[in-house]
């Protein structure tokens, strides 16, 4: 018995070295190589302090700015930690809704959230992104249309033309990796940063 136990014991112990420590460690120190910003977090400055991260999304609430798609995230509720309550984009707890598309929750969100946007001016057909909330509940990218539909209510509470706003959510869209892996995107961040430095 000893002679099947320690084979397997010593095969064991080798992949969790080569699986679970030599190659993780290769893998980090190649990237960090190669690839040192995204390595590092693909963390945003301004004068030199973190602002955030380009891959990770932030709950921008005023009018000023323009707004992240709906985000599912939650945080233990600090008068009963048994329970829950929304948290957008709370990076501790990345999640979905889990909703889908025959859940009546679902539904009568995105029919508020429809109203709500008619009720800021939106007409035509509002953006699926600026409706439902991502897998992840931390995206940090919106269409363009949908950073475009924005645009006049972020102009008007800034004093700003709005041709001019529009003009800077054009200059922050990302194209398809390659021309076509992906889809056409705004970061969110990036592009309130560029608001921010606007004159």
């Amino acid at each position: 018995m000893l002679a099947h136990i320690r084979p397997a014991v010593v095969l064991l112990a080798l992949f969790t070295l080569l699986t679970g420590l030599a190659y993780p460690l290769a893998m980090t120190g190649v990237s960090s190589v190669l690839f040192p910003r995204q390595a590092g977090g693909s963390l945003i400055l301004r004068d030199g302090d973190v602002v955030g991260s380009a891959l990770i999304g932030q709950n921008f609430v005023s009018v000023k700015y323009f707004h992240p798609r709906p985000s599912a995230t939650s945080a233990p509720d600090p008068n009963d930690p048994s329970k829950t309550i929304d948290a957008p984009y709370n990076a501790d707890n990345s999640s979905g809704s889990n909703l889908g598309p025959t859940s009546k929750a679902l539904i009568d969100r995105v029919k508020a959230g429809v109203e709500a946007k008619r009720a800021q001016g939106w007409t035509g057909l509002v953006p699926a992104d600026a409706l439902t909330t991502s897998a992840s509940g931390l995206d940090p990218d919106i269409s363009p249309d949908n950073a475009l539909l924005q645009a006049p209510e972020v102009a008007k509470a800034r004093g700003l033309d709005v041709a001019k706003v529009r003009d800077l959510v054009l200059a922050q869209v990302q194209k398809p990796w390659m021309g076509f892996f992906g889809e056409s995107r705004v970061n969110v961040l990036k592009l309130n940063l560029a608001l921010d430095a606007l004159k």
